[in-house]
C-alpha cells in the first residue's frame, strides 16, 4: 500500500507541479490544498479513461504517477471509467469521426482497466466509477438542460472541430456531446482537481465551465505531457501500433523498450522513471553508456509491472538473444492438456504471451504465432500433446510439453 506522507502544503505544491505542463487557473490549486488542510478533507481527484482499448499502455502511466503522488499526499482519487462516453467516441485530436463501440466492447476493455489500475493506484485510496451510472438515468430533458450550457461557438473553439469545419469534413452531432458528457461527469463527481493529457485540456476547461453552471466550486485542471510512442512520432495509441502495453509480456516489453531510439529514452526516462529521470545528463558526461542506460529503464518498467524476477529474465533473454546472438534455449514449460490436447488459443494464454483468450486470438489473426516455426492462423485449432516449440512475435518463445506437438482439427499449420 502507498504510504502517505505529512508535507505542509508549499511542500505538497512543489511535489504535484512537478513535471506538469498547465496547473489552470493560476494559483488554484494552492488554495485548494490550503483549504483542504484547513479542513482536514481530502482533496477529490479525478482521471477519467474510456475503455477504446483492452489494455492500459505506458502513455496511461504518466498520468497514473501524478494520481499516485496525490494520494501519497493524502488525498483521495476517483479513477472514472467512460463506459458511456466510451461509446460515443472521443472525437480529440481525429480527422474522422470515430466508429464507437458497442457496449460488450466497453464492457470486456472496463474489466481490464479495473485490474491493471492498482498496478500504480493505492486501491485503498482509490474509487472507480462509471459514467453510464448517471449517464444512463439521465432524462431527454436533463440531456437538454446540460446542452443549453454550451454554444456551438465555444465547441467549436476546440482545434480538431474548426480544422475539420474548414475542410468540410462531416461532424456527427454526437461528437459535440462528448466534452458536455465529461465535463459533467465533473459535476456528478464534485471533483476538485482533474488530470489529463494535454490533449485534454478542452474538456478539461468545459468541466470547470459546467460545475459553474450547476452551482459548483469549479475544479482545478493539471495536464500532463503526452508520452510518444515507439515510433518517436506520434502519441502512444494501440491503435496506431505504438503502444507498450503494462499487461504485455515481460520479454515483450523489455525488447520494445530496447527497440526506442535514445532521444525518446531520455524522455521516457523524464516521464516513467523514479531512478533513472537524469539518464540524459548521465549519457551527456558519458557517465553511463546509452546501451546500458536504455536496460536499466527497460529493467525498471518492467519490474514495475512484473516484479523483480520477470525483469532479470527479460534482461537475459534479450542479451542472449540479441546482443550474444547465441541460440535461446528457453526452459521446458509444462502444460497439462486433455487427451485431445488444448486449443491453440488457450495454450497461448497458459504460456503467459496473453492476458485473455481474446488477446490470444488477436495475436493469431495477426500471423504472429508459430508451432514448430509454422506459422498458424487458426485459434481454434486444438495442439495434440507432445514437446513443441511455440512462438509469439519476434521475442516470446517457450519449450512446451504437452507429449508430441502437431496440429489436429482446425485450419492447421500454413
Amino acid at each position: 500500500m502507498l504510504s502517505v506522507d505529512v508535507l505542509s502544503v508549499k511542500q505538497q505544491l512543489e511535489r504535484l507541479q512537478a513535471g506538469a505542463v498547465d496547473v489552470l487557473p493560476a494559483g488554484e490549486l494552492e488554495k485548494k490544498l490550503e483549504a483542504s488542510a484547513k479542513k482536514g478533507r481530502p482533496l477529490r481527484i479525478k482521471l477519467g479513461a474510456d475503455p477504446s482499448a483492452p489494455d492500459l499502455h505506458l502513455g496511461h502511466v504518466v498520468v497514473l504517477r501524478k494520481l499516485a503522488e496525490f494520494q501519497a499526499c493524502g488525498h483521495e482519487v476517483v479513477f472514472l471509467i467512460g463506459d458511456f462516453t466510451g461509446m460515443i467516441g472521443d472525437p480529440t485530436g481525429k480527422s474522422e469521426t470515430r466508429k464507437p463501440l458497442t457496449r460488450d466492447q466497453v464492457e470486456a476493455n472496463a474489466r481490464t482497466y479495473q485490474e491493471q489500475v492498482f498496478k500504480i493506484l493505492d486501491p485503498e485510496r482509490t474509487t472507480i466509477r462509471f459514467n453510464s451510472e448517471w449517464m444512463d438515468q439521465m432524462k431527454p430533458a436533463d440531456l437538454v438542460r446540460l446542452c443549453a450550457q454550451y454554444t456551438v461557438a465555444r465547441i467549436l473553439e476546440r482545434d480538431d472541430f474548426a480544422k475539420r469545419m474548414r475542410e468540410s469534413r462531416p461532424i456527427g452531432i454526437h461528437e459535440f456531446l462528448y466534452p458536455l458528457v465529461q465535463g459533467y461527469d465533473s459535476v456528478a463527481l464534485h471533483a476538485d482537481v482533474e488530470v489529463g493529457g494535454t490533449d485534454q485540456s478542452f474538456n478539461l476547461l468545459v468541466g470547470r465551465e459546467l460545475q459553474k453552471a450547476y452551482g459548483q466550486e469549479p475544479q482545478c485542471i493539471l495536464t500532463m505531457p503526452l508520452l510518444e510512442g515507439t515510433d518517436g512520432q506520434q502519441k502512444m495509441s494501440k491503435s496506431l501500433g505504438n503502444a507498450i502495453g503494462i499487461a504485455d509480456p515481460p520479454a515483450d516489453m523489455f525488447g520494445r523498450l530496447m527497440s526506442i531510439s535514445d532521444p525518446l529514452m531520455v524522455r521516457y526516462a523524464a516521464l516513467l522513471s523514479a531512478e533513472h529521470r537524469d539518464l540524459g545528463a548521465l549519457i551527456e558526461t558519458g557517465a553511463i553508456h546509452p546501451m546500458e542506460a536504455k536496460k536499466g529503464l527497460a529493467r525498471e518498467i518492467v519490474t514495475c509491472f512484473h516484479g523483480e524476477n520477470e525483469a532479470q529474465a527479460a534482461h537475459r533473454f534479450f542479451e542472449q538473444r540479441f546482443q550474444e546472438r547465441s541460440a535461446y534455449a528457453p526452459d521446458v514449460l509444462t502444460i497439462e492438456a486433455g487427451a485431445d490436447g488444448i486449443q491453440l488459443f488457450a495454450l497461448i494464454v497458459r504460456a503467459g504471451f496473453a492476458a485473455s483468450n481474446s488477446d490470444a486470438r488477436r495475436l493469431v489473426a495477426q500471423r504472429a504465432v508459430r508451432i514448430d516455426e509454422q506459422i498458424v492462423e487458426d485459434p481454434q485449432a486444438r495442439v495434440a500433446p507432445g514437446d513443441l516449440l511455440l512462438s509469439v512475435g519476434r521475442r516470446r518463445m517457450a519449450r512446451i510439453r504437452l507429449s508430441g506437438g502437431h496440429l489436429s482439427g482446425g485450419d492447421g499449420p500454413r
